[in-house]
This record gives C-alpha cells, sequence and structure tokens, in this order.
C-alpha cells in the first residue's frame, strides 16, 4: 500500500557507479545494476539517508513522494540472509537514527527466528559513528568559576537531542534526567544552573517534532533498561507543549517503572508558573 514518506532519490546522470551506497545499505535497498546504483525496493529503504554520506559525488537525496511502506519485518528476511555481520549493521543503523519502533520491530523478529542478537558495541568501539551522535561524558571541577565573564555551561552528557541519543548510553545508568522542551532554555535565563546541574538532559518538540511513537518508545527503552532516579519535565506554558508531559508519562506507564517526577512550566515572559 503506497503513503506519503521520505525515501531516497538516485540521480542517474550524477552517479558514477562506484558501488559504496550499496555497499553501506546493509537493508538491500540500493543494488548495482547496469554500472549505476538503483533503489531496487521501496519497502526496503527506511528513508533515513545513510546513504548520502558514502556517495561521493552526491547523487542522492531524500524526497517526500508517495511510496511503498517500509516493512521492517520483510526488511529482516531481507538481512538475515546476508549473515550476523549485515545484522549488526542494520540494527546499529536503527538505533543511530533514533528508530526505536524499528529496532524493537527488529528484535522480534530476531526472537521468533531463534536468531541470535548481535553485541552491538565492542570493547573501545563507539556508539555513533557521526559526531552528533557519539555517546559523551563532559567531566566537571565542580568549581562552575566565572571567567571573563563566561558562565560555565551545566551539559554534562551528549547528544542532547532525544532522536539522536542512545537508549543504551552509560551515563543513563543511575542518573538524574533533565527532558525539556527546546524553547525552555531560550525563555528562561537560569536554564544551566536551575535544571541541568548534575542531570543527563534530553530536548525535544513536542509540537514539531511530529514524533509521539518513537519518541514514547525510545524513551521507554532508556527507563526499562536504565535504573533512573529522577525525571525533570521543563515546557512552556503554551497548550501544544503538554504533549512533552503524555510522552513521558505514556513512556514510564509502557516501562512499568516508577520513577519520581517533577515537572516545571515556563511562561512565554520567562518566569516559573
Amino acid at each position: 500500500m503506497a503513503s506519503m514518506r521520505k525515501i531516497i532519490k538516485i540521480d542517474d546522470d550524477l552517479c558514477n557507479g562506484c558501488g559504496k551506497c550499496a555497499e553501506g545499505c546493509p537493508e538491500g535497498a540500493i543494488q548495482m545494476i547496469d554500472g549505476k546504483a538503483r533503489l531496487v525496493s521501496e519497502i526496503f529503504c527506511d528513508g533515513l539517508g545513510a546513504c548520502i554520506g558514502d556517495c561521493p559525488v552526491n547523487a542522492i537525496t531524500v524526497e517526500e513522494r508517495e511510496a511503498q511502506a517500509y516493512s521492517e519485518w520483510k526488511t529482516m528476511d531481507n538481512i538475515v540472509l546476508k549473515g550476523a555481520n549485515t545484522i549488526k549493521a542494520h540494527l546499529k543503523h536503527l538505533l543511530h537514527h533514533g528508530e526505536t519502533t524499528y529496532y524493537n520491530q527488529a528484535l522480534e523478529y530476531l526472537k521468533e527466528k531463534n536468531i541470535p542478537v548481535p553485541v552491538l558495541i565492542e570493547s573501545g568501539e563507539s556508539f555513533g559513528s557521526c559526531p552528533s551522535m557519539q555517546e559523551r561524558t563532559m567531566k566537571k571541577d565542580n568549581k562552575n568559576t566565572v571567567v571573563n565573564n563566561n558562565i560555565p555551561t551545566e551539559l554534562t552528557t551528549w547528544p542532547v537531542q532525544l532522536k539522536l541519543v542512545s537508549p543504551f548510553a552509560g551515563y543513563f545508568k543511575n542518573a538524574d534526567i533533565l527532558i525539556a522542551a527546546d524553547c525552555t532554555a531560550f525563555s528562561y535565563g537560569n536554564f544551566h544552573s536551575r535544571f541541568m546541574k548534575d542531570k543527563v538532559t534530553l530536548i525535544m518538540c513536542p509540537k514539531l517534532d511530529n514524533a509521539y511513537e518513537s519518541y514514547v518508545d525510545k524513551l521507554t527503552e532508556i527507563f526499562k533498561n536504565n535504573d533512573i532516579k529522577s525525571i525533570t519535565i521543563v515546557r512552556m506554558e503554551v497548550p501544544c507543549c503538554g504533549g512533552s508531559t503524555k510522552i513521558i508519562e505514556d513512556s514510564l506507564k509502557k516501562s512499568g517503572k516508577n520513577i519520581i517526577l517533577r515537572e516545571y512550566v515556563v511562561g512565554i515572559d520567562g518566569e516559573i508558573k
């Protein structure tokens, strides 16, 4: 069944036939045919565009158009035929792009087929290939000294975008988590010292991100797989921002965890309501 969704487009005139995109597509959506890269299966293309970075001539873009719906189950049918390394590459690909829903579907497939789940992160290996996704913990000297009128950051972990963070990041163990709507840090002047200090910071926009299900799935994994000590929600007073609270409450319910939850609402005048 066709529907509007994001999917890759290959410019036949620009493609030089190097094959790097096909090699970097574990899902098997791209194949080399007659010396050119071809999208051979809309069902297998997740539209995340990981192949774009593999193309040296910028022949691949992502467009939104009517296409067959992506099927994780059918994709796994294709992937398992290629062996454990391809399964591993696909699972990491999904987590790198925050596709927790597809990732969980892939795990269900492997469980049903009695196929071992590969170890995704080897010793000394970075989880993300892109700096925006690489797990980092910044050590603080706890002095927070103001130097040349520069107020030090209270950011202790990276990434902060909920779409980019791995639910298996080591810094989630025994952590206090701050989940903040994007606008709050720009609206409340004392945001760092009041809310971010000694917490793992995650940010999102419940209105513009349009990612309710994927956010619930990802937060469920974070809550379920880590001993989270507390959750602080900071959102704006505008009605659409109330979705932040619903996402977190639904995630907690789905995870089966009972975690201390605090909510703060920031007014558009920059004051705590």
